[in-house]
C-alpha cells in the first residue's frame, strides 16, 4: 500500500507506527455553512479512515475544531452577536452537513477554546527552548531559529517572505515570525496568559491538539492544498521544536480544491455553494460519487452535469442491490473475487478512488448480467455491498409493484423501506395520478403531484407513463 506524501513529493510505502493509525485532519473554522470544498476534504479522508479500517487498521481520528478565529470575530461583530454564538450555530451546522453526506464522525472533535492550557503550555515550552518570544503581549514563533522551515512546501525563505507570513506588527523581530498567541483587542474574546490578555494563533492550535491527542508524531496528517503554507509548514516547525522529535508527521496527505469556473471555491472569496444547497438537488451519494470520481490530490471543478451523471451511477448501483437472486445462491455463480482484487489494488494505490468506483461499477454492471442469464449473483453482491461501504455510499432502491404503476422507493437510511412503511394514503394518490394522466387530465394529476410533493414524495415521469419514481426526501 502506497500513498503520495507532500513531505517527500513522492509515494511512499504506507508503515504506521503500529497497528492504530495516529490520523489528525485539519476541521472548520465555523463562521458560516460548510460548502463543497469541506465535503471534498472529508469525504476524501472519511474514505480514508474507512478503506484503511478495511485494510485490518485500527484508525484513532482527530479532527479539531477552530471556535476562535479573526474570520468569527469579525462575522459576529458583523451579526452583533457574541463569537462563541455564532461559532456554536455554525459547528452545529457542520454536523449536520457530515451526517448528511455519511460521514463518520471523527473519535474526538477537541475545540480550541476548551483547550487554551495545552496551548499555554506548548508556547511557553517553545518561550523557554529559545524559539519563541514575546512582544507587546503577543508570542512569535521565530522561523530563522528552525533550519527545516519550508520543507513541506518546499520553499525557500525567500521565496516565502513575499507570502502572508511577512506580514506582521512591527514588534517583532523579524518579517517571517508569526504569531503564536495574540494580544487582545478591545471587544474580542480574550484568556489570561503569562504574555497578558489573549487569544492563540491559528497554527498553535493545531499543534497542541494534535500532540495532546494522539502524541508526538502523527501517521497521518491531512488537509486540503491550501493549507500546504503556512498553516501545516508552521505546524512541522511548532511541533518538533516543542518536542524535539522528528518526524511531527510521517504522511501528509493533502486534497485538491474544488473550483467553481477558474477560482477556488471559498467562504471568503464569496464564490461557494453550500453542503445544504447542493442537498438540497443531489442526493449524498451522488456527491459523493461526483468528489469521488476524481482522484484527491487532483483539483475538482464543480458542475451540475458532474452531478447529475454521479446521481445516474449513484441509481444504478443502487437498482443492483435492489434485486432479487431467483436462483436462491443454487448453481453457477459470479466470482467476485477478481473485482474485490482490483477494488484493492486501485486504493492501495494512493487511494485511487476513480478507479475503485470503476470497479464497483463493473462488478454492478456483472451482477446484471449474471441475472439476465440465470447466474448466481448472491455472493457477489455480499461483494458490492461491501465495497460500496468503503466508499460511504449507502442509497438503497426498493422495488413495489402497486397494481397502475411501479414504485422505486429510495432511502438513504441503515434499514430498508418496506411497503409497510409506506404512508397508507400513498399508493392511491399515484394510481389516481395515473388513472387522470391516461384520461389527459393534466391540471388535476399535476395537483396531485404538489399534494405528494408536500407529504415528501417526488415523482419522477419516464417515457413509460405507468412508471413512476418514489424518492423519499431527506
Amino acid at each position: 500500500m502506497k500513498v503520495y506524501n507532500t513531505l517527500s513529493g513522492q509515494k511512499e510505502e504506507f508503515a504506521p507506527q503500529s497497528d492504530e493509525v495516529k490520523m489528525y485532519v485539519c476541521g472548520v473554522t465555523p463562521y458560516d455553512d460548510a460548502h463543497i470544498g469541506h465535503a471534498m476534504s472529508y469525504i476524501v479522508f472519511d474514505v480514508i479512515r474507512r478503506y484503511l479500517q478495511f485494510r485490518g487498521y485500527k484508525v484513532k481520528y482527530v479532527q479539531n475544531v477552530t471556535d476562535i478565529d479573526d474570520k468569527i470575530i469579525d462575522r459576529a461583530g458583523k451579526l452583533g452577536i457574541p463569537p462563541a454564538e455564532l461559532a456554536e450555530k455554525y459547528t452545529t451546522s457542520y454536523f449536520e452537513d457530515m451526517d448528511a453526506l455519511n460521514i463518520e464522525r471523527a473519535d474526538i472533535y477537541p475545540r480550541a477554546t476548551e483547550e487554551i492550557p495545552k496551548i499555554i503550555e506548548v508556547i511557553q515550552g517553545l518561550i523557554d527552548k529559545g524559539y519563541a518570544y514575546p512582544a507587546g503581549g503577543s508570542v512569535y514563533f521565530r522561523v530563522r531559529n528552525d533550519p527545516d522551515y519550508g520543507k513541506l512546501a518546499h520553499r525557500s525563505l525567500d521565496s516565502m517572505m513575499a507570502g502572508e507570513c511577512a506580514v506582521g506588527g512591527e514588534e517583532k523581530e523579524d518579517p517571517m515570525d508569526f504569531a503564536l498567541w495574540k494580544a487582545s483587542k478591545p471587544g474580542e474574546p480574550y484568556w489570561e496568559s503569562p504574555w497578558g490578555e489573549g487569544r492563540p494563533g491559528w497554527h498553535i492550535e493545531c499543534s497542541a491538539m494534535s500532540l495532546k491527542y494522539l502524541g508526538d508524531t502523527l501517521d497521518i496528517h491531512g488537509g486540503g492544498q491550501d493549507l500546504v503554507f503556512p498553516h501545516h509548514e508552521n505546524e512541522i516547525a511548532q511541533s518538533e521544536s516543542f518536542t524535539g522529535v522528528k518526524p511531527f508527521v510521517k504522511y501528509w496527505l493533502h486534497n485538491g480544491l474544488v473550483q467553481l469556473g477558474e477560482d477556488k471555491m471559498s467562504k471568503s472569496l464569496g464564490n461557494l455553494i453550500t453542503i445544504k444547497q447542493a442537498l438540497e438537488k443531489y442526493s449524498p451519494d451522488a456527491m459523493r460519487i461526483f468528489i469521488l470520481s476524481s482522484h484527491y490530490r487532483s483539483p475538482l471543478t464543480y458542475s451540475e452535469e458532474g452531478l447529475e451523471a454521479a446521481e445516474r451511477g449513484a441509481e444504478r448501483i443502487a437498482r443492483v442491490i435492489s434485486r432479487d437472486d431467483p436462483t436462491g445462491g443454487v448453481g453457477e455463480a459470479l466470482n467476485a473475487e477478481p473485482y474485490q482484487k482490483q477494488f484493492i489494488e486501485a486504493m492501495d494505490d494512493d487511494f485511487n478512488t476513480p478507479q475503485a468506483l470503476a470497479v464497483l461499477f463493473d462488478l454492478a454492471r456483472g451482477i446484471n448480467q449474471a441475472a439476465d442469464s440465470g447466474i448466481s449473483f448472491q455472493d457477489a453482491k455480499g461483494v458490492l455491498l461491501s465495497l460500496r461501504a468503503i466508499l460511504g455510499l449507502r442509497r438503497r432502491d426498493v422495488v413495489i409493484e402497486v397494481p397502475t404503476a411501479r414504485l422505486t422507493i429510495t432511502t438513504y437510511a441503515p434499514t430498508v423501506v418496506t411497503e409497510a412503511q409506506l404512508p397508507p394514503e400513498i399508493k392511491p394518490l399515484v394510481e389516481e395520478r395515473e388513472r387522470l394522466r391516461k384520461a389527459k387530465k393534466w391540471q388535476e394529476a399535476d395537483k396531485i403531484r404538489a399534494k405528494l410533493d408536500e407529504m415528501g414524495i417526488i415523482l419522477e415521469d419516464t417515457p413509460e407513463s405507468t412508471i413512476i419514481r418514489w424518492k423519499r426526501k431527506r
